[in-house]
């Protein structure tokens, strides 16, 4: 709701999941020339996407912009919030990259940076061989809550190097330890739920952070200092053609856009994750 010169603008948004969830990120855009606005719900980590077209909304103004970020005591904001941004731009929403451009992919050629990588570049992966980059996405974003880069430490989960990723960014994680504790081949590890102080840590000093991502046509993990790291999930998203082009895909020919099914990898809670980065550390 924004209340402006006694004018009130308010939409309603309806998700389609109403299960109750610990993290929850909300985008606005809106171009008022154009007289068009969207407002969007995403669950980080998740697939899940709800957004709707607003009213016309009114004109966002600087003043009011300058009072959100600057003047706090003028400002009354719910105790949940843990940040809010606001971009000159419309910024894109859905399928988010999760890799600093300097981290490693292997390649027939060997290990090249991830920012570095291309359209019709070639990465090698564990069980589908070589297979084609058809778009790399990137986005610079500010490093604070949900975006806020995490730092994989090495040796932990087989590293050979620290990485530093986005906290959503996941992990292939297999072995012995995994079939023993969780009866499965292989396992997804967010980033997050491996910040503890050892096997992850947050990464400070930084107000802004870019991050970068692979469309590979299968979802094939990539390898990454000997560690395997998801790839950008897409689903079915080419089917939501309006929806896609207010995405990171936007640019992408749609010919090039795959579908993707998931693994059906099962993806461990921050307790889980922890058992497990303590088991191998043992």
């Amino acid at each position: 709701m924004l209340d402006q010169g006694g004018e009130v603008f308010h939409t309603v948004l309806e998700r389609r999941n109403d299960s109750r969830v610990d993290l929850l990120r909300v985008t606005f855009s809106w171009d008022s020339e154009a007289r068009r606005g969207w407002l969007t719900v995403e669950q980080p980590g998740t697939d899940t996407v709800d957004t709707t077209e607003t009213p016309p909304p009114p004109p966002f103004l600087m003043e009011d912009v300058f009072t959100l970020c600057h003047r706090p005591q003028l400002v009354t904001r719910d105790p949940d919030v843990i940040f809010h941004a606001v971009s000159e731009a419309v910024e894109p929403v859905g399928p988010m990259p999760g890799l600093v451009a300097q981290v490693p992919v292997l390649t027939p050629q060997g290990y090249r940076r991830a920012g570095d990588l291309r359209l019709g570049d070639t990465v090698t992966t564990r069980n589908a061989g070589v297979v084609p980059v058809l778009a790399r996405v990137t986005r610079r974003m500010p490093a604070l809550g949900s975006f806020r880069p995490v730092r994989l430490r090495a040796p932990y989960f087989g590293l050979t190097r620290d990485l530093v990723v986005a906290p959503y960014q996941r992990m292939v994680i297999g072995g012995s330890e995994v079939e023993y504790i969780f009866g499965r081949q292989a396992v997804l590890i967010p980033a997050l739920a491996l910040v503890n102080g050892f096997a992850a840590v947050y990464e400070e000093g930084h107000d802004l952070v870019r991050y970068h991502q692979l469309l590979l046509p299968g979802h094939e993990p990539v390898i990454s200092a000997e560690a395997e790291l998801e790839t950008l999930y897409v689903g079915r998203l080419r089917r939501r053609r309006e929806f896609l082009q207010r995405t990171l895909l936007a640019d992408v020919p749609p010919g090039l856009i795959p579908e993707h099914a998931r693994a059906g990898l099962k993806i461990l809670r921050p307790f889980e994750a922890i058992t497990l980065a303590e088991a191998r550390a043992a």
